[in-house]
């Protein structure tokens, strides 16, 4: 399966983000939207957009204060903030805040699509401009022409074992996979209590690479019972 560049909305007006969710849908990308600062900062713990469209003004909070604390939480994707107002002081601080880019309402359609792909490709390079060759897993973006998987714009080395087993992860994302599912897809094998260690073995290895703290996954979670599932 071929992933859209996922991003996720914030913003509190439902009229506003309906317009902007429908809008980029056409263009491509994969859109989920919530109306507050908390609940989107929880749906990015969860589901690691690649990119946030953020508003100032939120019922809960600023959207200064919850970029920033996205910041501080260690979440790196490019953040754009929204406004009505254009004070030049709200600018700065937006990106002092740690924010990326700066759009004040109105705008138009096609300036945001601009903005936002011109963040992707500057964030993870031109494999965010929407090639069908391009694997989206988390923040991973997985080149299948060159086999090249990167983090933003750093490579990851993985073996080819170690790719196959990420490919396979990121084909089926959200579903749950036996760990003898993954055997026969990866190594065209039949199960076996040891080759079945196998499996878990070479999932360690590639967690160690592709998960910002192996030892707390966010991407390759375990499944108790069945095997593994990549975050969808």
């Amino acid at each position: 399966m071929i992933h859209a560049a996922s991003l996720l909305i914030i913003e509190d007006d439902p009229d506003v983000a309906r317009s902007l969710q429908d809008g980029l849908q056409r263009e491509g990308f994969a859109v989920a939207w919530r109306n507050n600062g908390l609940d989107g900062m929880a749906y990015v713990r969860d589901h690691n957009p690649q990119l946030i469209i953020l508003d100032v003004r939120l019922p809960d909070g600023s959207g200064f204060d919850f970029c920033r604390a996205l910041r501080r939480a260690g979440h790196k994707q490019p953040i754009l903030m929204l406004t009505a107002r254009r004070e030049e002081l709200d600018k700065v601080l937006g990106l002092e805040m740690g924010a990326d880019d700066y759009m004040t309402k109105p705008f138009g359609l096609r300036e945001l699509v601009a903005r936002v792909r011109a963040l992707l490709r500057r964030s993870y390079g031109d494999l965010a401009a929407g090639d069908s060759n391009v694997i989206y897993a988390g923040d991973l973006t997985i080149d299948l022409n060159s086999a090249e998987v990167k983090r933003g714009p750093h490579t990851v080395n993985l073996t080819p074992t170690e790719y196959r087993l990420l490919i396979y992860l990121a084909r089926h994302p959200g579903q749950a996979l036996s760990r003898a599912q993954i055997l026969r897809a990866v190594w065209d094998d039949d199960t076996g209590i040891e080759s079945e260690r196998t499996v878990n073995v070479h999932m360690r290895r590639l967690r160690e690479k592709v998960e910002p703290n192996p030892s707390a996954p966010t991407l390759i979670l375990t499944v108790p019972g069945v095997g593994y599932r990549l975050v969808g």
